[in-house]
């Protein structure tokens, strides 16, 4: 038995934009900087090849105006290991993804072949968007878009002479500028952006006050740091979001009112084999598990979308205003007054995939003792198509959420040595994102400033805002009580939190009462707004 096009279709931007492969967030952010520009629709550049390192500094040598003083040598050096992002870096393969983003058109030159980010950038956008006080959402983007805009005049597109910015931002404006006769860049048409919500409001909310959070510290945190903050901060809500609707979605297509939520177990002891890590492990293992029962409420979900179009079409279903069927939309569609046209239209569809003999015989047999289990036909329908692809999308699901969890690089949330199992971990970058959020208070005038945080307060916020458990175990989620031993591990991991603290230059021993025991900000700003760096 084979499966037609169709029956294999999975994406629902319903439910997430992404097409999910492993991607890098250079590329995320490159193709998050036209929707900014272009207010949520992708761009259209038009380039006559594909640029190359020469290129690059060919065009720096043709405006020796715009660059002034630059060595051939040392730019070309410059060029390679700062402000490009290279695929296969090093090897005989080598080529340019494009300039990594740090100034906004720097999207007009990127090699799309090899700069792909693969509907995250889009969902980014729609997560912000989709705020549920959307001026806050706008407020955000427009914050985005000055920040990586910054330096350029919005409406002519020109060089501001008064901008007060950095050499490396400042050659990649002259860069932009020297080439933008070259260069015809168009939005995509409006026709092509349907606004999904995310599957759960408060990942936009939460997605949100992070951002506005950390674009706080601009004028305190060095621009090209800055960036990378916001592509480690960028990838973990899209990991946190991710994860937390592979629990989700299967409760909502079994009916139940189910809320996002669930706890992770991160070891910050950091070392493979300890009682720790294998805490750990049993969390990773645990939500990497709910893959498949979320591959089944996906097929789910997108078969109904196909059904509600047979609907459309034929009369019996009424098209939306806005153009689309969410998820709670189609989720109606398993309400017992559907029974029949559920089963009419799958039926139709699992005769075509009987008809057909695949190469697989032992998917062959599983599929024969689905259809023998009883089910109506569009529960069948499910099984059967789940049971072809769930292998299939297991692999790139898994792929997609390692490179989402920084999997073994700097930010990471998630670490797998080569021979052994994937455990939840917080890096050092990560953690500096997060206190550099956390360490924020806001105000009574609306405005952020910042204060001292005892450990316990932080660990705190870390668990209830974000669900990342360190120094007690989550509830649920693969774990039951303590044991002794459990407990050990938590003392254990507690003490390397607040020594990664210390190592990081956010804590130093006051006294050993753990209650006094204070993380201090980096950077300060007081509630009269006076600002100062290095506290």
């Amino acid at each position: 038995m084979t499966l037609h096009r169709s029956d294999k279709e999975f994406r629902h931007p319903g439910i997430s934009y992404l097409d999910y492969k492993q991607m890098e967030m250079d590329r995320v952010l490159t193709g998050f900087l036209p929707r900014l520009w272009w207010d949520g629709r992708s761009s259209i550049v038009s380039r006559s090849a594909d640029l190359d390192v020469d290129d690059f500094v060919d065009t720096l040598r043709e405006h020796p105006e715009s660059f002034a003083g630059f060595d051939p040598d040392t730019t070309r050096r410059w060029l390679e290991t700062h402000l490009l992002d290279v695929v296969n870096r090093g090897k005989a393969t080598q080529a340019v993804a494009g300039l990594r983003p740090l100034h906004g058109f720097t999207y007009r030159f990127r090699n799309a072949r090899r700069s792909r980010a693969y509907g995250a950038d889009e969902q980014l956008y729609e997560m912000i968007s989709h705020a549920s006080d959307p001026r806050r959402g706008l407020r955000t983007l427009e914050h985005l878009k000055n920040f990586f805009f910054d330096g350029l005049d919005k409406r002519t597109e020109t060089p501001m002479s008064d901008a007060d910015i950095d050499v490396e931002t400042q050659a990649l404006i002259n860069l932009s500028e020297a080439v933008k006769r070259d260069i015809t860049d168009r939005p995509a048409s409006a026709k092509d952006r349907r606004s999904y919500p995310p599957l759960y409001p408060e990942a936009s909310d939460l997605l949100v006050e992070d951002v506005l959070r950390l674009l706080f510290h601009r004028d305190l945190i060095p621009r090209s740091v800055l960036v990378d903050y916001l592509k480690i901060l960028f990838a973990f809500h899209l990991a946190l979001y991710h994860l937390r609707i592979l629990k989700l979605l299967p409760s909502l297509v079994r009916g139940a009112h189910a809320r996002p939520g669930g706890g992770l177990f991160l070891d910050v002891v950091g070392i493979p084999g300890t009682p720790t890590a294998r805490l750990a492990e049993r969390s990773a293992a645990v939500w990497f598990g709910r893959i498949p029962d979320f591959v089944r409420a996906t097929f789910t979900v997108k078969r109904l979308d196909d059904l509600a179009r047979h609907l459309v079409r034929r009369g019996t279903l009424r098209t939306l205003v806005r153009g689309f069927f969410t998820v709670e939309d189609l989720l109606g569609l398993l309400a017992p007054a559907h029974k029949e046209e559920r089963d009419r239209f799958a039926g139709g569809r699992l005769a075509v995939i009987e008809s057909s003999r695949g190469a697989d015989a032992e998917i062959d047999a599983e599929v024969e003792q689905i259809l023998q289990l009883g089910l109506d036909d569009f529960t069948a329908y499910i099984e059967v198509i789940t049971a072809y692809r769930v292998a299939f999308h297991r692999k790139y699901l898994t792929g997609c959420l390692d490179s989402l969890l920084l999997k073994n690089r700097p930010g990471a949330m998630i670490a797998q040595p080569r021979r052994g199992d994937r455990r939840f971990i917080l890096d050092s970058r990560l953690l500096e994102v997060l206190l550099q959020l956390s360490l924020l208070r806001l105000g009574d005038d609306g405005e952020f400033y910042t204060a001292s945080l005892r450990v316990d307060e932080f660990l705190t916020i870390l668990r209830e805002r974000y669900g990342l458990h360190i120094d007690r175990l989550p509830p649920g989620d693969g774990f039951d009580r303590p044991t002794i031993d459990d407990q050990a591990a938590l003392r254990a991991n507690t003490d390397a939190f607040t020594a990664r603290l210390r190592e990081i230059g956010f804590y130093s021993d006051m006294s050993d009462a753990y209650l006094t025991q204070t993380i201090t900000p980096r950077y300060t700003v007081t509630a009269d707004r006076s600002r100062g760096r290095d506290a």
